[in-house]
């Protein structure tokens, strides 16, 4: 069930410190945790550096961390893993007991839901106790006979950590290229295999970034690689198969270090697409798939702060773009007359709603846009109808998933909400009429109806209006006694839809209500809600996070003593910055693999996703974006005082966010702050920033998080809810 819920704050409103006396006070984290008290945690060497630009100077004494290939390093940090379990040791049984209840609600034979590309259907099934999936095809929806084309579980077999990035197969429908990662840096290794017979071709390319496109010839094939140090794809190869990746031709090198480029295909197959994007400009190239070996010609040259993308329908481009549309328009223009003269207007700009994409059928356009922080599908067709899907919930995730075929009046959808797990429908465009083909089961006795969900607006200290989407379960009191986990990520424009997640169910059927924050520095309500939100504007991000939490607990939502939070990557900046700020709002946090060494890290061009970043953060080399970022960076704001309890998370080959700054800032936190509270570091030397890639290996990791903030709350012993 869900409702909306919008707070007035008036005054004499019900202050943080009246709420207090409402309820029992919780024990202490310390209690909790007598091991955290009595052990001695890791301690870190001391080695003084001097950083200095600007004319001022920091000392990092954990600057030499950032070497994984000295001893010294891994055996901290197999320290840190070691004391994380002596310190947890009383939780070991309950990890395990939440480990098989997270495993229990996965249905662990279950296949997807088939779609249709070049005349087979293609699925991914998943089977009784093995880790990763199968990737199938069959040539008729009745799945009479099926071609297996990658056993994931064979490959992985022998690997530690083993990631398929994508599967790619050729116009002839005979050969599957396909990449594989098996350290966990987002390193791809890209292979091709014949479909027919099985075997392998014998050349294989290496340092790629996980994609291959294929010409229309079925022997030409382009793909990107990797600088070695930085990590950033920079050079566009065309392969032709059969040959040695030495003989292989650069077709284009992205010289600008703060551009990422890229190359697909058009929906339509005519054009092969190659781009080049960066936070605030956009550039493409095309090329007719039937002639790969081509020149690619320019669609329109990149502009700073103009950004656009493009798909190919019948005898024109259509045109994504915020040009003079700060929410973004549609406009198209002719095949052969691309550069920005040429766009004619086919959707106005609109101050409250944000065009996020599109989809394009022979009869239809169908639309994505945000309104209120919510992702609507609209559908247009040609003849001038249109219409928007009805889900018939206030709060839910829908978008247009797998749809390859033009000639169809179907739309392949796929839809959740916060107590709706994913489901997939065929939407028929022209009647109106949604077929549901599948909706994921949970196992377990899941019922939705069980659980409510709501989205009310917090008023941020500046007068903004936040949404914050909400999920409990129905029989959790709403005053102010409940634990609550408040979560968020905040940056690149990045909305954090109200989504389903089975692994949540744990921690909602012992009472915890779980809210996320719809924080500036993402994009839900526009644009303008992304731009409030970075550069020197980035402290709102944090502002709202701790006023929505003050919201959540003036309103019931939670306990004052009870309130965790949790955010990974930039999200776990966000977690760095909030406990500087505030930190006797939390009780426990947990900041997964997190950028918290801001200056460091954008001062050193040599690490992945640095220089493509000022535009998000600043560049710390002009004094006044250094001051700004320097003020909220969380490893140079840890101060002699209290800190909530909390977990952090890592991986030693994490390609975006480097082990060290999580490692860093924990030794750090060791020897600064004041509390007795546990501070305890998992670092995972086996992956990267996803974690491991087994379906199952990786609950553990929740389970090891969820223990965290249950034994915390003190909702260890309770009993599950039905």
């Amino acid at each position: 069930m869900n409702k909306i819920v919008i707070f007035i704050t008036l005054p004499g409103a019900l202050l943080l410190s009246d709420c207090q006396t409402e309820h029992k006070q919780n024990p202490m984290p310390s209690e909790m945790y007598p091991k955290a008290v009595a052990l001695q945690p890791p301690v870190a060497a001391k080695k003084q550096k001097e950083l200095t630009i600007h004319g001022d100077t920091r000392i990092d004494n954990y600057y030499w961390l950032n070497d994984r290939t000295n001893e010294e390093v891994i055996n901290h940090l197999t320290a840190e893993n070691t004391y994380r379990d002596e310190v947890m040791s009383h939780l070991k049984d309950y990890q395990d007991k939440l480990f098989e209840e997270l495993k229990g609600r996965i249905k662990q034979t279950d296949m997807s839901v088939p779609y249709l590309d070049n005349g087979y259907h293609y699925i991914t099934k998943h089977e009784e106790g093995k880790e990763y999936p199968i990737y199938i095809r069959t040539k008729n929806a009745a799945q009479a006979q099926e071609e297996v084309l990658l056993d994931v579980n064979v490959l992985a077999a022998d690997h530690e950590y083993f990631q398929i990035g994508d599967l790619a197969v050729s116009p002839s429908n005979d050969i599957l290229a396909y990449s594989e990662d098996t350290l966990s840096r987002r390193i791809y290794t890209l292979r091709f295999k014949d479909i027919n017979t099985g075997k392998l071709y014998p050349e294989s390319i290496q340092n790629t970034d996980g994609y291959g496109v294929w010409g229309n010839d079925n022997e030409t094939v382009f793909y990107l690689t990797k600088d070695a140090q930085t990590l950033r794809p920079d050079k566009i190869w065309r392969h032709k198969l059969g040959t040695d990746q030495s003989q292989d031709v650069m077709i284009w090198h992205e010289a600008d270090d703060t551009f990422y480029p890229f190359i697909f295909k058009s929906k339509s197959k005519k054009y092969l697409i190659q781009g080049s994007s960066q936070t605030l400009s956009t550039e493409f190239r095309i090329l007719e798939a039937d002639n790969p070996n081509g020149e690619f010609r320019m669609f329109q040259p990149r502009e700073r702060d103009l950004e656009y993308s493009i798909e190919h329908m019948d005898d024109n481009w259509y045109v994504k773009t915020n040009l003079n549309a700060k929410n973004f328009r549609l406009l198209k223009c002719p095949e052969t007359k691309t550069t920005k003269e040429q766009w004619v207007e086919v959707i106005p700009h609109r101050e409250d709603v944000l065009l996020e994409d599109m989809e394009l059928f022979s009869d239809y356009i169908v639309l994505s846009e945000r309104i209120n922080g919510i992702r609507n599908l609209r559908i247009m067709h040609q003849d001038g109808a249109e219409h928007y899907v009805d889900f018939g919930e206030d709060a839910y995730v829908a978008y247009a998933t797998t749809n390859l075929e033009f000639n169809t009046d179907i739309l392949r959808i796929a839809y959740q909400s916060m107590t709706t797990p994913s489901t997939v429908y065929d939407y028929n465009m022209q009647s109106r009429e949604k077929k549901l083909l599948k909706q994921t089961e949970v196992l377990g006795g899941f019922n939705p109806a069980n659980y409510v969900s709501e989205r009310i607006y917090a008023t941020a200290r500046d007068g903004a209006k936040v949404p914050v989407s909400i999920v409990y379960h129905k029989d959790t009191p709403i005053d102010a006694t409940s634990p609550c986990l408040l979560y968020a990520y905040g940056s690149y424009g990045a909305s954090m839809d109200p989504s389903f997640s089975h692994t949540r169910l744990s921690l909602l059927d012992r009472g915890f209500v779980w809210a996320i924050a719809h924080i500036r520095g993402g994009e839900e309500m526009g644009r303008h809600w992304y731009e409030d939100g970075k550069l020197l504007k980035k402290k709102n991000t944090f502002n709202d996070f701790i006023d929505c939490g003050q919201y959540l607990i003036e309103n019931k939502y939670s306990a004052p003593d009870n309130l965790f939070a949790m955010g990974g990557s930039a999200g776990g900046l966000l977690m760095g910055a909030v406990v500087n700020m505030k930190p006797e709002l939390w009780k426990g946090v947990i900041a997964a693999v997190p950028f918290v060494d801001v200056i460091t890290t954008m001062l050193d061009e040599n690490i992945p996703l640095t220089t493509g970043e000022y535009d998000e953060w600043g560049n710390p080399n002009d004094k006044t974006s250094y001051d700004y970022m320097l003020s909220y960076s969380p490893y140079d704001n840890v101060e002699a005082k209290d800190y909530p309890a909390m977990m952090v998370t890592t991986g030693l080959h994490d390609s975006q966010v480097q082990y060290w700054e999580p490692a860093k800032w924990v030794a750090k936190l060791r020897e600064m702050k004041t509390d007795k509270n546990p501070l305890v570091m998992y670092c995972n030397m086996e992956t990267g920033h996803g974690g491991a890639s087994g379906r199952f290996e990786r609950l553990r990791e929740t389970a090891m998080e969820w223990a965290f903030l249950i034994d915390l709350a003190g909702k260890r012993e309770s009993e599950l809810k039905g």
